[in-house]
This record gives C-alpha cells, structure tokens and sequence, in this order.
C-alpha cells in the first residue's frame, strides 16, 4: 500500500507500506517504530524537547491555558487519546470534511508538539503548551481530494485570515514557500495588526522544490517569527533551510508526538525538522500570550528571541537566527538595555562601536640598573679626569731647557 503523506512545504510524498513517518531507533521507542494506522502504541518517555526546553520549569508560570493556537495544515484528529473534550475546537476545513480530521497525519503531530494533554504513565507524549486550545485549519487533503500542493497554495492565505477571525491569539504555519506572493503577504500582515503572533517554518530542504538557502515565506515577512530545526546537541539540522527569515531555533529530531487516532508516534528529523520547531516555537509563544496578555506580537518575540540561547549574545545569524527559545527565560528576563540581542520594539539600534586600532607604545621601558650605570660613569670620569690632573702636574714641574 502507498499512502500520501503532508509535507512541511505542502508537497506530496508517497510512503511505501502503513508507516507514517521514520522514528527513532532507541529501545525505548521501540514498540512505536511501526506507527501503523489502526494500531494504537504509546511512547512511555516524554519528549526530548519538552525537557530541552525547560517546560516543567516554565509550567510553574504558564501552560497556554486559554490560549487559542490555529494550526494551518491538514487537519488535527480530534479523536486522538491526547485531545480531550474542549482541547481542539471545530475549526473550518477548505477541502471538504471536517477540520476534526486528518488523512495525513502532519497535523495532528503539530498540534501534539503543541498542546498535547499528559494521559497518565502509559505516554510521555505531552506539548509544550498543554494548556491551550487547538483551533484546526484544514487547508490540504479533505474529501476533496485532488492535488495538495495546488489546495495549500488556493488555501494558505483564506485560512489565515479565516483563524484570525475565529480568535486565534497564534498561527501556527508549518510551512514554506520560495514565493513571495500579495495575498499571503496581505494576509499575515492583517493577523500580526490584529495582535496574532505568527509563526512559520524557516523551510526544509528535502521538500523543497529549490533546495538552496535563502529567503522562505510566510517566515519572511516582518512580524513573523520564521523557525529552523536543532539535533539533540543544539544543532541545526542539515535539512533546515538558511536565511534571513529564521529567528529562532528548536529541536526538530526525534520528536515524540501524537499519530492521527492512534496514540503516539516517534518522528524523526528528516524531511520535517523544522514543521516540529515550529510547533515548539508556537508552544512556548503560547505559554507568553497567557502570560502576558497584553503584549503584543512583536513584544512577544523579542522576549523570545532576547532570551534565546546561543553563543553570541550579540549577533544573529541565517542558520538559527537568535538561538534555541527558552520558554521560561522569556516569561521572566528583564528586559532592559543592559541585555545584549535584538532591538526592542520601538527602540534604537545600538551603535556599533568603531573597531579596536591597536597602537604600539614607543615609550622606552625604563632601565632598572641606570642608577648602577650612572655611578660607575660618574666613577671613570673622575678617575680619568684625577689622571690627567696628575699628568698635567708632573709636565709643569719639569725643569725647562733640561
């Protein structure tokens, strides 16, 4: 059997047989490697980055409760163990069928990265925001059929607008595009004024019809924080695609998940590193919105993106942006102009300062033995001199004519 499965850029990949998605190799995933459709398995341990991410730490503070977070994909399966009642809202489907319901599986393991509810010992599976509400866009697969990458690209832009209007307080977008179109431009323009945070995939390389590193939307454009996927070592993936559109980085390997209706699955990082991080980005935006309230997009990923975690405190770069979120760091930095990153909303860019010149100091080092020098000059010029007086004397004593 061969079966369509989502991809992150909303391509098409045909997957040999009844597995989903590659997952880890660890004994400990062993009785998810299958994740086959209409078996239910469960992953006992929690995911990776759930504890990468200092989630425990930053639950002392907030869990997204009450916050909304429109996941804009192939639909989310309502009916897995993870979602209880309440936990994803009826959301709308542009392709026919209900928005509740997902052929492809990529989802449902967003908004299990997302807002997945701890069941007890026999999973680990939980979301970074366990909290908050799911409201599903479905804009690919549906009873419509037909080609995917055509629906997402008729959809993206409606089903945008569409969440901001139901009361999403964040989008997540795990997606990309190399074009850079009007309405997709409008419509994220129209969700960041309207005090949604907006975040996307910075792009995967694998999925992408270009390959190269550069610009991906909607990650690209301003008020979007656009997303590159880590390792287990806080890495950036091969497979994450470069550019100035990433912000910030989160781990995208290994990511332990929920499957469509059957529990939990063990995603790898191929292919769809960077769809998991941006689910993980869109968590922690999440707890801050229920945190606080009252900031706005921007105020919400400079937080994010000021405390992130990265070797330079000062510098950005294309591959993971301003570094790893930490969601706890964020809720509680205070952020003032001695923390070094990223411009505040409304502020003034530092001045770079002029590099160092280096001068060379021609002054001469001082002699420690000139007093001894000094003497010892003083000493032969008396010396000589007391010689001469002695010569002169005996010439002058001297009988003339002798």
């Amino acid at each position: 059997m061969r079966r369509r499965v989502l991809t992150a850029t909303g391509a098409v990949a045909l997957v040999a047989g009844s597995v989903v998605a590659p997952v880890g190799n660890t004994p400990a995933h062993a009785e998810a490697r299958e994740c086959t459709e209409g078996v239910t398995r469960f992953v006992p341990e929690a995911p990776p980055a759930v504890a990468r991410l200092g989630a425990a730490k930053a639950w002392s503070l907030s869990t997204g409760k009450g916050v909304v977070v429109a996941v804009v994909d192939s639909g989310v399966a309502a009916n897995n163990v993870h979602f209880p009642k309440g936990s994803v809202l009826t959301g709308k489907s542009f392709v026919g069928g209900p928005a509740t319901t997902d052929e492809s599986g990529h989802g449902t393991a967003i908004a299990g990265a997302i807002a997945a509810r701890d069941i007890g010992e026999k999973s680990g599976v939980v979301g970074i925001a366990p909290g908050a509400t799911i409201l599903p866009v479905k804009i690919t697969g549906g009873e419509n059929g037909g080609d995917e990458e055509q629906q997402r690209s008729a959809n993206l832009a409606p089903g945008i607008a569409w969440a901001v209007s139901a009361g999403a307080d964040v989008i997540n977008l795990s997606l990309s595009t190399t074009a850079n179109r009007a309405d997709l431009r409008a419509a994220v323009a129209a969700a960041v004024k309207a005090g949604v945070v907006v975040v996307a995939s910075g792009g995967n390389r694998e999925q992408a019809a270009d390959a190269k590193d550069g610009l991906r939307y909607p990650a690209a454009y301003p008020g979007v924080i656009g997303v590159a996927a880590t390792n287990g070592a806080d890495v950036v993936t091969p497979n994450s695609i470069r550019g100035p559109q990433v912000d910030l980085a989160a781990p995208g390997d290994n990511v332990v998940s929920t499957f469509r209706s059957w529990g939990d699955c063990v995603f790898s990082q191929e292919q769809q590193s960077s769809s998991y991080a941006t689910a993980y980005v869109a968590g922690a935006a999440a707890l801050l919105r229920q945190r606080l309230p009252q900031a706005s997009p921007a105020v919400i990923a400079h937080r994010l993106e000021a405390t992130a975690s990265r070797g330079s405190r000062t510098v950005r770069n294309d591959v993971a942006g301003w570094g790893v979120v930490q969601p706890y760091e964020a809720m509680t930095t205070v952020l003032d102009e001695s923390v070094a990153g990223p411009v505040a909303p409304g502020g003034v860019a530092r001045p770079t300062p002029p590099p160092a010149v280096s001068r060379i100091d021609l002054t001469p080092a001082p002699d420690p033995r000139a007093p001894d020098r000094g003497a010892v000059l003083w000493l032969l010029l008396g010396v000589g001199a007391a010689v001469l007086a002695l010569g002169m004397t005996r010439m002058l004593r001297q009988p003339q004519g002798s």
